[in-house]
């Protein structure tokens, strides 16, 4: 009778595809994770929605995948639309249907404390000018431009650009990745508005971080004409967004025959971008030419900063651009009493012990 209660009020075949998916788990590693309580062929129904596990199975699957019972029953399901990947060539289906998968999971915890806390949350701050038209990617200098003017930036150097973005309602998760240096997608949930949300590789150095994310911003602020090359325009988007063009040409003037390593470095301390994209950057807006940009980046290979790990001179530590507002939430619920210690550490994929060593440091 259970079973059958179950199957009219919920089906959980999404959800728990998702969070296996999100584990890195195959149907027979996780029977085996659950000790053969069921068989790999049951959770492959379960999957399809032909069949429901009992109170027993289910509490064994959570536990397993390491979430909650609620999340499994949960009828709230998210899925990605327009998902964009910056990947390496040769990358799998698989690996992006995993990546797609882990990020889908990540967001559940998010709107769910969100929801948890009454937060208006996923309509973002499209600024006033987007989509702003790219005839040409010069074009892409205006839009820029735009972006900053709307969001009051200002000509200022952005300190935190994963903090400002999650400030105008875009989702930043920090993931750790392999052969994806991350994604840009819409956020579809049921009878919601379409949210934001940008993925970024953990481990990359920061200053690489930065420019992905203004990338991916530029990919949802521009809309290219035909015969556009996007990618290129949002490249310029994310150099313009990051490293304004009055402002640099105010420190290094507006025409030079050459760049010292030296001088590149002093103005990546200022701006949080890598060397390489302080030089492209010189070379679109006319401060150096080609030939100059050219012997620039032949440096850069012999020096190795072209190839993994890009580790060029004062590299800015991963962490330096991370992400922590998700983070600061669970905090936030959990001294306001809407969830307890478990359910804390089950949003945070941590442990209850874990939980306690970082509020003790947050105490501190």
């Amino acid at each position: 009778m259970e079973t059958e209660h179950r199957k009219e009020t919920a089906m959980i075949g999404n959800k728990l595809k998702v969070a296996r998916s999100a584990s890195g788990l195959s149907l027979r590693a996780l029977a085996d994770a659950m000790d053969g309580v069921v068989s790999a062929q049951a959770i492959g129904k379960y999957e399809r929605n032909e069949d429901m596990p009992s109170s027993r199975v289910l509490i064994t699957l959570a536990k397993a995948l390491h979430v909650s019972e609620e999340y499994l029953l949960s009828e709230d399901e998210l899925s990605l639309e327009g998902v964009d990947f910056r990947k390496k060539v040769g990358t799998s289906s698989k690996e992006e249907a995993a990546l797609e998968a882990h990020a889908i999971h990540m967001l559940e915890r998010y709107l769910a404390v969100e929801d948890l806390l009454h937060m208006r949350s996923v309509e973002w701050e499209q600024p006033r000018s987007a989509p702003h038209p790219v005839a040409e990617i010069r074009d892409a200098e205006d839009a820029a431009r735009s972006v900053r003017e709307d969001w009051g930036l200002g000509n200022d150097p952005i300190p935190q650009l994963a903090e400002l973005l999650e400030e105008r309602g875009i989702k930043v998760l920090s993931l750790d990745l392999d052969n994806v240096d991350g994604l840009a997608a819409k956020v579809r949930r049921k009878e919601r508005d379409a949210a934001r949300v940008i993925v970024v590789k953990r481990s990359t150095w920061s200053e690489r971080k930065r420019f992905n994310l203004a990338h991916e911003l530029g990919h949802m602020v521009i809309a290219p004409s035909d015969g556009v090359d996007e990618e290129k325009a949002a490249h310029r988007f994310a150099g313009a967004f990051l490293i304004p063009a009055d402002v640099l040409r105010a420190e290094v003037g507006a025409h030079r025959s050459s760049i010292s390593i030296g001088e590149l470095v002093a103005l990546k301390k200022r701006f949080g971008v890598s060397i390489q994209a302080l030089a492209y950057r010189c070379k679109d807006l006319g401060i150096i030419n080609q030939s100059a940009c050219a012997r620039l980046f032949k440096i850069f290979a012999e020096r190795g900063w072209r190839t993994a790990p890009y580790e060029e001179p004062e590299s800015l530590a991963p962490e330096m651009e991370e992400p922590h507002r998700f983070e600061r939430l669970c905090y936030r619920a959990l001294a306001e009493g809407v969830i307890g210690e478990s359910r804390a550490a089950e949003l945070l994929g941590i442990s209850v012990r874990e939980l306690d060593k970082r509020l003790d440091q947050v105490a501190v």
